[in-house]
């Protein structure tokens, strides 16, 4: 049975290249437009699947019943994704999300959730869903309604199932908001952004004690982009620093940060489903962000066989 189950968005990306942001009230030309597949739960669950090879990972989700959940449908299969826990639901849009992405790789981001909010708990309880879930090794909860979030945030915890939470959007809402999700979480996911938005601080150390004032003790991974990512430990606060990949040393450079974090994450939940510790587990999902910003697509997250190549370069 599926080793990792990850629920969360399954989008289509629009994505727009332009030169710079447009000031408020500014209109800029794009140079290019691309629609290709998205949501961080499908890019999470094709990043694991790719590490880990077919019959592994499981993706929970919603689309609409539409040409964009079919085509949505048909790519996941094609990375070896099961999606019989995606469930189809008439009568609302398939998820969408409107990237603007500069010369230097950056981006912004627009999302409509659509058919994603109505992933319900009653639908994690449903047979087939509730077997992969009790199966499992891990599940990886990004951004489905929060009913559903704290639904199976807590269902993980009561069978025993390691839950990571990149808390993206909902970070917004606070460790108040969130204390209840939190309580359930072994691993707490977090950029720089989201870390201010959750904690109110912006050292991870700081982060990570603010939670635990809170109630809250769970292994907290702040990623840093360039500048690699650091794990402060549940209990003990014992911190892991994995430094940035210098691509430049490489000859490489970024072309597009959108869906690095996803690569990141996706890959940790792979190496530790394998039995990897944290340190061993970190240093293979920063690489695999590094590798992902030097490819222009979302999904450009890598093979097992392309990730070891490319960690062979930034030891050499």
């Amino acid at each position: 049975m599926y080793d990792i189950i990850v629920c969360g968005a399954i989008n289509l990306d629009i994505n727009l290249f332009v030169r710079q942001f447009p000031k408020i009230g500014e209109e800029v030309s794009v140079d290019q437009l691309t629609r290709i597949p998205g949501g961080k739960g499908a890019n999470v669950s094709v990043a694991s699947s790719r590490i880990l090879g077919k019959g592994k990972v499981a993706m929970f989700g919603g689309l609409g019943n539409d040409a964009i959940a079919r085509e949505q449908i048909e790519i996941l299969a094609g990375e070896a994704v099961e999606t019989s826990g995606i469930k189809i639901v008439e009568g609302f849009e398939s998820g969408q999300a409107y990237i603007a992405i500069d010369s230097e790789g950056q981006n912004t981001i627009c999302t409509v959730f659509g058919a994603n909010l109505e992933l319900s708990p009653s639908d994690l309880m449903e047979e087939t869903r509730y077997s992969m879930i009790e199966k499992s090794k891990i599940i990886i909860v990004i951004d489905p309604r929060p009913d559903s979030l704290l639904a199976l945030t807590r269902l993980g915890r009561s069978l025993g199932k390691t839950v990571i939470f990149p808390s993206g959007v909902r970070s917004r809402m606070g460790i108040s908001g969130l204390k209840d999700v939190l309580e359930n979480v072994d691993y707490l996911v977090l950029n720089s952004i989201e870390i201010e938005n959750l904690t109110g601080r912006s050292d991870p150390v700081e982060a990570h004690e603010e939670l635990a004032r809170q109630g809250i003790l769970c292994n907290l991974i702040a990623t840093r982009g360039a500048e690699g990512c650091v794990m402060v430990g549940s209990e003990s606060g014992e911190v892991l620093s994995i430094p940035g990949v210098s691509l430049e040393t490489m000859g490489l450079r970024a072309v597009n940060t959108v869906g690095a974090g996803d690569a990141f994450q996706g890959v940790f939940a792979a190496y530790k489903s394998l039995g990897f510790s944290d340190h061993d587990s970190l240093v293979r999902a920063n690489a695999a962000g590094a590798f992902k910003v030097t490819q222009t697509i979302t999904r450009g997250s890598p093979t097992k066989e392309e990730l070891e190549a490319f960690m062979s370069k930034t030891c050499a």
